[in-house]
């Protein structure tokens, strides 16, 4: 399961609306010196193959590979200082890189 904050179902919902968008895409992809790293996008269409999760009245799609890596993130939206940015909260990450830019699951 993917679980939304909030503040994050209310900016994304913002953006899917913005782009015309059926929901937030939200996937893991081999990167980084950790060996993966996050990756958000816009759902233009909905896969027979991808799983959906909706908090907020806001639909994730992930795809079944992600799935693994993600099962249990939620993803959060936080302001700090004059930044404003997506924070994930992933059960399933055992470490991060330095920049903070990849993540390490153990299989």
């Amino acid at each position: 399961m993917i679980t939304l904050t909030k503040p994050a179902a209310t900016r994304i919902a913002d953006q899917i609306a913005k782009n015309n968008a059926l929901a937030l895409r939200f996937g893991a992809k081999e990167s980084g010196c950790s060996g993966f790293s996050y990756v958000m996008d816009f759902a233009e269409s909905i896969e027979e193959q991808d799983h959906v999760f909706e908090s907020f009245d806001v639909k994730v799609v992930i795809d079944a590979k992600s799935l693994s890596v993600l099962t249990g993130t939620q993803i959060d939206y936080v302001s700090e200082g004059l930044n404003q940015t997506f924070k994930f909260s992933n059960p399933r990450s055992t470490n991060e890189c330095g920049c903070g830019e990849s993540f390490a699951v153990q299989e």
